[in-house]
């Protein structure tokens, strides 16, 4: 049986280990020193033994799609080139990165970030069809503030070619494979999703876009390696009668194995961006900060709104608790159909549920069935907490995150990702004075 510290390929990319860091929100922007920021973010990992880094989601266009503050876009070749100081980092560790292409639709910062609607006025989103009639009610209520423009087939082709062309200038910058922001309500999960794609051409169909990005990106950057999430929306609420199920996302990675893909990534989201997507505690203290209420209420519109966006979000919390490795029933599904990697991620905390996943015994959390649930094994928030988290995992211990979802709240204004739990924080700090990420000493 595969072990975590086992050597596996991604397409032509041998990874060294299958030890992977999930993609976050980096938010480093496009600045002077965005570079430098994702070089801090990024390399810790790697100088600690992550075998796959990915870089967190990266929009294609030069404006529009941004589902949050600071993210980077990576349209301009001039720009990426710089990114090859970053790609050279990681290599030095003998660590292997991919870049995470996105764009977020209607899931855009125009849709609900107060103060960004009011610098960039006439900036809408982009529309798989027509938004789903509930969408329509919260923007008729001003809980959003909806400004669809319905993509013709033209424009979903330019904007495959975008995916494409972003892939090309990646590998030419020295990135390893790209991977594909397929979920969390992004561009790619409204066109997979029967919530919100009621199209009347060939992209009616949803694979048939990741299918026209699957060209663009060989004809921009050859073999290079592509991955993909694959979303279930199986955390959508009761009164959606229409979404992805899970038989719709094991058979969706069947036919993208057939198009092509060298990867998937199989997740169990809502149909929107809401709690499902990080599960576990309500982030009390992040809420609470008082260096941040000012900032809150320019984000949601004011400190009542701000205040009812808190509510939701502790509604979403008792919704949605933290479950071990919540997406392994979906990835064994998968797995069992196709013959390219499959990768787990999503509430992993534990070195010994790693090994399970890989391994194929039963293990901890909502498995229902037996055998191999991935091929690679990932961690996203836990870098947060500890940026070198794979010096003591690799070495047999479980990651410090408590799953408090702390660090999540303040990126809505644009904060970076750090973990803000005191008791994570001076943990961490007593690990690194006793050498734990140097390898010296595990406890």
């Amino acid at each position: 049986m595969p072990s975590l510290t086992d050597p596996i390929s991604i397409g032509d990319v041998t990874v060294p280990n299958r030890l992977y860091r999930a993609p976050l929100l980096e938010c480093a922007g496009n600045g002077p020193d965005a570079v430098e920021t994702l070089i801090d973010e990024l390399e810790p990992a790697a100088e600690a033994g992550a075998g796959l880094i990915f870089q967190g989601a990266s929009i294609v266009t030069e404006d529009g799609g941004c589902a949050a503050p600071n993210m980077t876009r990576v349209h301009d070749e001039a720009f990426v080139e710089t990114l090859s100081r970053l790609t050279d980092r990681i290599h030095a560790h003998n660590s292997r990165i991919f870049i995470q292409l996105a764009h977020g639709g209607l899931r855009s910062m125009s849709l609900w970030h107060a103060e960004y609607r009011e610098q960039n006025p006439d900036e809408g989103q982009y529309a798989v069809s027509r938004p789903p009639w509930h969408l329509q009610v919260a923007d008729q209520l001003g809980i959003i503030n909806l400004d669809p423009a319905v993509l013709s087939t033209q424009d979903v082709y330019q904007l495959a070619e975008q995916f494409g062309r972003a892939a090309g200038f990646a590998a030419d910058a020295g990135y390893d494979g790209i991977h594909l922001s397929g979920a969390n309500m992004g561009i790619i999960q409204q066109f997979l999703s029967p919530y919100y794609n009621r199209r009347d051409d060939e992209f009616r169909d949803g694979v048939r876009f990741l299918d026209a990005i699957e060209e663009a990106v060989r004809h921009h950057a050859g073999d290079i390696p592509l991955v993909t999430k694959v979303p279930a929306e199986t955390a959508a609420p009761p009164f959606v009668r229409r979404h992805l199920t899970r038989e719709d996302t094991v058979e969706i990675a069947r036919r993208l194995e057939a198009v092509g893909y060298d990867a998937v990534v199989p997740v169990e989201v809502s149909v929107y961006w809401d709690t499902s997507v990080i599960r576990g505690a309500f982030p009390e203290r992040a809420w609470t900060a008082e260096d941040l209420q000012s900032e809150y209420a320019a984000v949601f519109g004011g400190p009542y709104r701000a205040r009812a966006v808190q509510a939701l979000n502790r509604l979403g919390a008792s919704l949605h608790p933290r479950e071990a490795a919540w997406n392994a029933d979906l990835c064994r599904a998968v797995r069992d159909i196709v013959d390219v990697p499959v990768l787990c991620e999503g509430g992993i905390r534990e070195r010994d549920h790693c090994e399970t996943l890989l391994g194929g015994e039963q293990g901890a959390g909502k498995q229902s069935g037996s055998g191999q649930a991935s091929d690679l094994v990932g961690m996203a928030r836990p870098f947060y907490a500890e940026p070198r988290l794979p010096a003591r995992l690799l070495a047999g211990a479980d990651a410090l995150c408590e799953s408090c979802n702390n660090c999540t709240i303040p990126q809505a204004a644009g904060k970076p990702g750090r973990c803000r739990t005191p008791s994570v924080v001076r943990e961490r700090a007593r690990l690194e004075q006793n050498g734990a990420y140097d390898g010296k000493n595990e406890n």
